[in-house]
């Protein structure tokens, strides 16, 4: 006796094959049966009425690595289909990482990743079974976060390696991938990650490669110099001989419109020359992180305290002013620059005296603050601990399409979750469906969910996931592709997706018409 039944579906398998009419039947964990017509009983049967039945979707990128934690349900996954997600994303996380380094991650990670007060791990492995013992509702894949293993061995200061140094950084990679970790990631925008050296990464990103891992990349610009930036990364993992997955791929900056074709040139030069390159996208033509990337990386050069002592200082905020009006000269990732402060919305902060400030941009705070922007953002920074979060308008809707249009794009949504987040967090699987398949028809239903299903699961190596197919795992999501969409926007962002019906993951069904069924069936993923 079969523990599910799907019935009356049409199954689109994840491979970009079309959909065909099929029943699904499930035992335990797994799928045992994709057949014209189930003969056999079910403790639960669900006719899906010829709605799309496709594998669970796979998020290439995510900030749930202490969220899940606080709210192990993942509603905003569940909710649009995503069974399982990556963590550790920009070389900033929660493990592997020594003791004395836990309290500046912690308070670094509150606005990126969440807050959890019970850190009961300092390696890989032991990270990956308190996400067994949380049991969330969806799977989790971590890679390991450059930030973590240099602060670990180098501290946050803004000073090269030594030889002694990346060889033990080597050495903490190395375990953690042994211990199950998927690949090595870094963020070049971030402390301490920027500090970096290409002989260190190099190095890295080679003990990633030998243990069958890839090397994932927040580039140093995209804005004005996303070239040079992508041939740097190119540069490092083929000497690394390792491969390359570009996270969040984006032009910013309105100069900048239209470039997409030559950034995806140059990685489809690097694809032909042998290098495996690949990369993920949000379907928005605006980021989120957080707001301290609007300082200079010159002033955070001696960690985040530091840099809030800094910008307490009037010739400091000179100095930023200068920096970010374009006056200084300096060549830097300036989303000021690219967007404008009335292109720079707040997220969430932490504390109530400011929680009037989400939802707006900063002309807007700055205005009805009757204070320059600068002091004003500096302030902000300073009252919330460097905590707060922000929305960057930067980009436009031909780069977009140009990006999602090509073959080695991978999804993500690149979530950070509370306050008013990026409409991203609850509806980027929606968006992909409604927007770009449906309406604008930049994809084909069948490349869309295999952008979202098989292709992130070849990327990272799972062998029992992404494909609906007898044997591998259960994680299914059914939906409507005639009323599925998103909901959410910047001013009011927490909205579940519309034309959803169901999820389930690892044989449990996680969602059923619109609604949490209270099922927590994932764990931590281990590469093998």
């Amino acid at each position: 006796m079969l523990d599910l039944a799907l019935r009356n579906c049409r199954v689109l398998d994840g491979t970009g094959a079309p959909w065909f009419r099929a029943e699904v039947g499930i035992s335990g964990d797994k799928i045992v049966r994709v057949t014209k017509r189930l003969d056999e009983e079910a403790f639960q049967s669900f006719d899906l009425e010829g709605q799309v039945l496709c594998p669970g979707f796979i998020d290439m990128h995510t900030h749930s690595d202490l969220r899940l934690f606080s709210t192990p349900e993942e509603d905003a996954k569940i909710m649009q289909g995503i069974t399982t997600a990556v963590l550790g994303q920009d070389g900033l996380s929660v493990a592997p990482l020594s003791p004395g380094e836990i309290p500046m991650m912690k308070q670094r990670l509150v606005g990126l990743d969440g807050s959890w007060e019970e850190w009961s791990w300092n390696t890989m492995g032991e990270y990956l079974s308190a996400i067994d013992r949380a049991q969330p509702a969806t799977n989790s894949a971590m890679l390991v976060p450059h930030g973590a293993v240099r602060a670990s061995v180098v501290g946050w200061q803004n000073r090269p390696a030594s030889g002694d140094e990346i060889r033990e950084m080597v050495r903490i990679t190395g375990r953690a991938m042994e211990e199950g970790a998927f690949g090595f990631s870094t963020g070049l925008i971030y402390p301490p990650c920027l500090y970096a050296e290409e002989k260190e990464f190099v190095a890295l990103a080679r003990e990633a490669a030998a243990w069958g891992g890839f090397f994932v990349v927040h580039m140093r610009n995209e804005q004005d110099y996303i070239e040079d930036a992508l041939n740097e990364v190119i540069t490092i993992c083929t000497k690394a001989e390792c491969p390359l997955h570009i996270s969040h791929l984006k032009i910013a900056g309105k100069k900048n419109w239209g470039r997409a074709g030559r950034v995806l040139q140059l990685l489809d030069n690097a694809r032909s020359k042998g290098l495996e390159v690949t990369f993920d996208q949000y379907p928005y033509t605006a980021g989120s992180t957080m707001l301290d990337a609007l300082i200079p990386p010159v002033f955070h050069a001696d960690g985040q305290k530091k840099m809030l002592e800094y910008i307490g200082d009037p010739s400091v905020r000179q100095k930023i002013r200068e920096m970010t009006d374009g006056t200084d000269g300096t060549p830097w990732e300036n989303w000021v620059g690219s967007c404008g402060w009335d292109g720079i919305l707040i997220n969430s902060v932490g504390s109530e005296k400011n929680r009037w400030v989400e939802g707006k941009n900063m002309a807007e705070i700055a205005a009805a603050s009757s204070m320059d922007p600068v002091d004003a953002l500096c302030d902000l920074l300073v009252e919330e601990a460097g905590t707060a979060t922000m929305t960057q308008f930067y980009g436009c809707e031909e780069d977009v399409e140009t990006i999602i249009s090509h073959e080695s794009m991978l999804f993500c949504s690149d979530s950070i979750v509370g306050g008013k987040p990026h409409p991203r967090a609850y509806s980027s699987t929606a968006r992909i469906l409604g927007r770009y398949v449906r309406e604008r028809g930049k994809l084909s239903l069948a490349q869309a969910v295999r952008r979202m299903t098989s292709g992130p699961a070849a990327r990272l190596g799972l062998q029992d996931r992404g494909i609906v197919r007898e044997g591998m795992k259960a994680d299914l999501v059914a939906f409507d592709p005639a009323a599925v969409g998103d909901r959410g926007t910047y001013q009011d962002p927490v909205r579940y997706p519309a034309g959803f019906s169901m999820t389930v993951v690892s044989g449990h069904v996680a969602m059923m018409d619109g609604e949490l069924t209270g099922a927590r069936a994932g764990g931590a993923l281990r590469r093998r």
